[in-house]
Parts: structure tokens; C-alpha cells; sequence
């Protein structure tokens, strides 16, 4: 189940994002506030590994939306961080050439993001790129979160228009690796307009579902649409 705290500052005040942490960034944090309603799971997953994803939500300066994740699949929970208790940031393209260990490098995402890593003039490698989810995030942290059944989740930076054909070959070269070893391959775009799946950039849908700090919604062009205040 995924539940959010209540945001520690009135929300009509919230209307913008701290561009030195984007979605899917990895933060590590000194501390975590500690809430009256917060799942029982949280202080435990926090204490095995003191880091949290950056998640789409607006907020006021000094804080950081943040999701914390937990050992189970449904375990995550969406709160708040101070600016000032993060020690470090870990961003997905960083990851893009980690490897885990040598027990865990059988698990069918990390054989999917080696094959990858491997791969140094297919259609990923003119992008930053990285994993995210649970391989980002054992990646970064060194807990174990990757098992048999996990996906191999990426990000794709496209800071500049993505033509159709080319979002097309990325796509394809997923879906053949995905049916080759058995992962599901989810690859998010992250454009100006927020994030935007690859499979419905590629499919040449006439709008496309742009996931924003500010809400979710449908555009036709995210290089294009760009929403006002900047946050992505």
C-alpha cells in the first residue's frame, strides 16, 4: 500500500521544486523526521538504509519530497525531508555502469542492465541514462532489494526533442532484451514537461501522459509544453 504524510507546511504555499534534487534522484539523509502515523515498516527501512527517492511533488524552500522505500514491493511511503539533513545524492546516469555483487549479479534485472552496460553503440548510448527502482536503488545503497521477480526500471534523459524513430529503435531494443531474459523493462523519458513513458512516446499517440511535480496530464508535445513555474 502506498500512503503519503501530510505536507509540514500549508500546500497553497507549495508551488515550486528545488532544482538540486530531480525525480529519481537518490538523497541520503542524516535523519528522518519521525511521524505519529508513519507505517510501522518505515524506521526500520530507514535504519537499514538511510536514503530516499526524490518523488514529483511541489513544495517551499527547505523542504524535498521524498518517498521511502520498504523491504516488500508495496512498502513505500511518501513524506517530506529537510534540505538541510541531506549528505548526498545519488542521480540514475551515475549508476548506468554499476554493477552489483558477484552473489547478485544472476538476478534477472541486473543480467538485463549488464547487457546494457555492455551494448556501447546501441540506441541508449547517445543518452544519460540509468537504472532506477529497486536496481538504482540497491545499486546505490547496497541493500538488498532485487529479486527474481523485480524490473529492471530505467530513466532517459531527453532534454531535447526525441523523433519518433528514434524513441522507436530504443524501444525496441528493450523489448527484445526484456522477451531474451524474462524482466519486464519499464524506460521513463524525462523531459522538460516531467516524465513521459517511452512505450507511449514511441507508439505516436497524439497525447501523452507528462508526470509533473504539479499533477499528472495529457500533452502532445513535452519539449513543447513546458509548465510555467519549472519544476519537473
Amino acid at each position: 500500500m502506498r500512503v503519503c504524510a501530510a505536507a509540514p507546511f500549508p500546500t497553497a504555499c507549495a508551488t515550486s521544486c528545488d532544482a538540486r534534487w530531480r525525480p529519481h534522484d537518490l538523497l541520503r539523509l542524516r535523519r528522518l523526521d519521525a511521524l505519529d502515523d508513519e507505517p510501522a515498516w518505515v524506521r526500520a527501512a530507514f535504519e537499514r538504509a538511510p536514503y530516499a527517492v526524490v518523488r514529483r511533488a511541489l513544495a517551499v524552500e527547505g523542504f524535498v519530497a521524498i518517498g521511502v522505500r520498504g523491504a516488500e514491493r508495496a512498502q513505500r511511503y511518501g513524506t517530506w525531508a529537510h534540505a538541510d539533513d541531506i549528505v548526498g545524492v545519488v542521480a540514475p546516469e551515475s549508476l548506468a555502469q554499476a554493477r552489483p555483487g558477484p552473489e547478485r549479479d544472476a538476478l534477472p534485472s541486473f543480467v538485463a542492465l549488464n547487457s546494457l552496460q555492455r551494448d556501447r553503440s546501441g540506441p541508449l548510448s547517445g543518452f544519460a541514462w540509468g537504472p532506477s527502482g529497486s536496481t538504482g536503488f540497491e545499486l546505490a545503497t547496497h541493500a538488498r532489494t532485487v529479486n527474481e521477480a523485480s524490473d529492471l526500471d530505467l530513466l532517459i534523459r531527453v532534454p531535447e526533442p526525441l523523433a519518433l524513430k528514434v524513441a522507436s529503435a530504443l524501444l525496441e531494443q528493450l523489448q527484445t532484451l526484456s522477451a531474451r531474459i524474462g524482466v519486464r523493462i519499464d524506460a521513463q523519458l524525462e523531459t522538460p514537461a516531467g516524465g513521459v513513458a517511452l512505450a507511449e512516446w514511441a507508439a505516436g499517440k497524439a497525447r501523452v501522459l507528462a508526470r509533473h511535480a504539479s499533477g499528472p496530464r495529457l500533452i502532445a508535445n513535452p519539449w513543447a509544453e513546458v509548465a510555467q513555474d519549472g519544476a519537473t
